[in-house]
């Protein structure tokens, strides 16, 4: 029955059974092989179009990416004759400002137990102020690196009360100079030496270098002399009378901020108005020093009514960041009116009076720093912002470039 039933059955032809399995197998490799090509050109399609988008060199496509914007930036307040202008923080809120970090630390106070500067001299200056100790004074100088050294030298009191002029420190951080009854007094910090320089008079008010740090501009109502304190080839004369002015303080160099204008010293002396350019500000009082960094003089002045601002109490002071290029814009920073917005007696507002701000000096080339009452403050000429330094526990200072780290 077996052999019946098989007979029956057709029997398989192998090699037709081989042929057909071979006839597949290239089917199927045709089909990868197409399809391998079909994506190989799909690829060469799109990096060419990627080439086309990114211009003619080889570089690979990349989508184009918008850069951030500049978070830290405050838009101007607006403007007064022309140029911009910010207004401060109010007074009160200096302790909720962003701080900048110097050698002056959170709370500039009176150190204790200060070494002689014979056995801890400096490096370069970043601050100095003054140990008052009843009718004499005692000049206490901060290091760059935030250590305290005690200058061997008692200072008198000159006719403004404290001997401590905003300019006294060299421009390279090594001397500070005190004006005196009829003689200016220089500390070297590097070698702990002290010079007493006689003067012509006897009011002497304020102290400002010229950028060599060779020579001091040495002034009092009226009168200004430049007096050479290092060593110079030149052939200089030890003191040479300059013209002065009725506000010693406006006796400064390379620039000063003064008459509604921009003047630079000349080597003879004289100040002469610098490019002609003229300042067409609401001024009707310039207060302090004027600090040159580069090509921008800053100052404060005490400004008539801003209608730009209002303001109840306060008189408006404006810092005036000036540029001595045309190129260059030049800025102002309004200290406007106070808020109430503390309930604690050391952070409540107060009325910004004539005198209780100045312009200090420059942390680096883009910020003056500038004094409020109670505080050190720094204003960011590129971002508009204002930061707070120090709060100050001392009753007054002079800064240094090692200030700046």
């Amino acid at each position: 029955m077996l052999a019946k039933a098989s007979d029956r059955l057709p029997e398989p032809d192998l090699a037709d059974a081989a042929w057909a399995a071979g006839v597949e197998t290239k089917r199927r490799r045709r089909r990868s092989v197409l399809i391998g090509l079909i994506a190989a050109v799909l690829i060469a399609v799109i990096a060419a179009i990627g080439v086309s988008l990114s211009g003619d060199d080889n570089s690979q496509f990349i989508p184009p990416i918008t850069p951030p914007s500049n978070t830290n930036y405050l838009a101007p307040d607006g403007q007064i004759n022309g140029i911009d202008f910010w207004v401060a923080p109010p007074s009160g809120s200096e302790r909720f400002l962003d701080r900048l970090e110097t050698p002056l630390g959170d709370r500039l106070q009176q150190p204790d137990n200060v070494e002689p500067l014979a056995d801890r001299p400096l490096d370069r200056i970043a601050a100095v102020v003054l140990d008052d100790r009843g009718d004499r004074y005692v000049p206490l100088l901060l290091g760059s690196d935030s250590s305290w050294a005690r200058a061997d030298v008692e200072l008198l009191p000159i006719r403004t009360g404290t001997p401590l002029s905003s300019g006294a420190v060299s421009p390279d951080g090594r001397i500070a100079a005190f004006p005196q009854p009829g003689e200016l007094v220089t500390v070297d910090v590097a070698t702990a030496e002290v010079f007493r320089i006689k003067m012509p008079v006897q009011d002497i008010r304020s102290v400002s270098w010229l950028p060599d740090a060779q020579r001091v501009l040495v002034s009092g109502p009226g009168v200004a002399y430049r007096v050479l304190v290092g060593e110079s080839s030149s052939g200089d004369e030890p003191l040479v009378a300059i013209a002065g002015a009725a506000d010693p303080s406006a006796v400064t160099a390379p620039f000063r901020l003064d008459k509604g204008a921009v003047l630079r010293y000349m080597a003879g002396g004289q100040w002469t108005v610098d490019s002609a350019l003229q300042l067409q500000l609401p001024v009707r009082a310039w207060v302090g020093q004027t600090f040159s960094v580069d090509s921008t003089a800053a100052r404060l002045f005490i400004a008539d009514n801003l209608p730009e601002v209002r303001t109840n109490s306060s008189q408006p002071q404006v810092v005036a960041a000036i540029s001595t290029l045309r190129a260059e814009p030049s800025r102002l920073l309004i200290l406007g009116e106070p808020t109430v917005m503390s309930s604690t007696p050391m952070d409540r507002p107060y009325v910004r009076e004539p005198g209780c701000c100045a312009v200090l000096g420059w942390y680096d080339h883009n910020t003056p720093l500038f004094q409020v009452r109670g505080w050190v403050l720094a204003w960011d000429l590129n971002s508009g912002r204002v930061r707070r330094v120090t709060e100050l526990a001392v009753a007054g200072l002079a800064i240094g470039p090692g200030i700046h780290p």
